[in-house]
């Protein structure tokens, strides 16, 4: 039998937020911090934005000078965003979510790998 860890991390999903919806999306939930680009808010299809679970502002700015070479000190500096409370309670939201069934993190970026995504992926799969 699975653990709980193993069926959450199945039923997480990250796709790009221009992709078109799928019924197997289960909750989609955009997890980038500005509105993307060129969508209609009806074609995403969005159930949440839960902004506390985003990068902020000045450490988006900061990682997209230079990702590469900042990779490491942005997950560090974006871990340490997640342990604010109100992440914390959204967080809790989307692990009780994915309980549940299938949770799909929309994102306009093409990368995952690198991505804020990848970090928040896994805290709601491994330090839950």
């Amino acid at each position: 039998m699975p653990t709980r860890r193993a069926a959450d991390a199945a039923n997480l999903r990250m796709r790009r937020v221009y992709d078109p919806p799928s019924p197997d999306d289960g909750l989609r939930v955009l997890v980038d911090r500005l509105w993307p680009r060129g969508l209609a808010k009806e074609r995403a299809e969005i159930a949440s934005w839960p902004k506390d679970l985003t990068p902020s502002n000045e450490l988006r700015r900061w990682y997209h000078e230079a990702p590469d070479e900042r990779h490491d000190e942005f997950t560090a500096r974006y871990d340490a965003e997640l342990d604010d409370p109100a992440a914390q309670r959204a967080l809790a939201e989307l692990r009780q979510a994915l309980h549940r069934g299938p949770v799909t993190l929309l994102t306009a970026v093409k990368e995952f790998p690198g991505s804020h995504v990848d970090v928040l992926a896994r805290h709601l799969t491994e330090k839950g």
